[in-house]
């Protein structure tokens, strides 16, 4: 997969950046996977960790990211977003973050959805949730920080993993995680990525 992180989440961005540059994420698994709505990575206890063993807690040690909440970014198939607990500000996990699968939603189930976020959709909004999809309860509750740009299969493919109980997938799904700099214009030459 191939992303663009975004400079309107400008404290998630410089975060992912420093510890990609340095190779936290490399060696580190998809540990936790929902069909029809996200894979989830960047626990650092799960480098080499063995089967069945219960992740999702570490990286506390770096602390918290405050949230970036921006109206105009939702939760469509493909961005990336940061994990959290359940801190009242709702403040990010400094290296936990997830990749939206997400579903395609009718009208009635879109409404659902939108009533859980408590937000107010542009008919451009919700007419992304109706054709590629995503997981809009998540909206105004979780940072969004990037999208993916080439590769979107990646996602369907590691979301459908056979996995236990706790959602870790049965085979360990390792990331390799590499930055790129690229200039915008180069990067919709070559991906088609129109940048707003």
């Amino acid at each position: 997969m191939r992303l663009v992180l975004f400079d309107a989440t400008p404290l998630h961005k410089a975060q992912f950046l420093a510890l990609a540059k340095k190779g936290f994420y490399d060696g580190l698994l998809f540990h936790r996977v929902i069909e029809g709505f996200m894979i989830q990575g960047g626990d650092p206890t799960s480098r080499a960790a063995k089967p069945g063993v219960e992740l999702g807690n570490g990286g506390d040690s770096l602390g918290l990211i405050a949230a970036e909440f921006r109206p105009d970014i939702i939760h469509k198939k493909g961005v990336i977003a940061a994990a959290r607990d359940t801190n009242p500000a709702k403040a990010s996990s400094a290296c936990q973050f997830y990749i939206v699968q997400g579903k395609v939603w009718d009208e009635a189930g879109f409404q659902t959805q939108a009533a859980r976020s408590k937000k107010t959709y542009t008919e451009a909004q919700k007419r992304t949730y109706q054709t590629l999809g995503g997981s809009p309860h998540l909206d105004n509750s979780y940072t969004v920080y990037g999208e993916v740009i080439d590769g979107l299969a990646v996602i369907d493919s590691v979301a459908k993993q056979p996995r236990d109980a706790r959602n870790r997938p049965n085979a360990d799904v390792v990331m390799q995680v590499e930055v790129q700099k690229m200039r915008k214009k180069q990067i919709t030459r070559r991906y088609g990525y129109v940048f707003e």
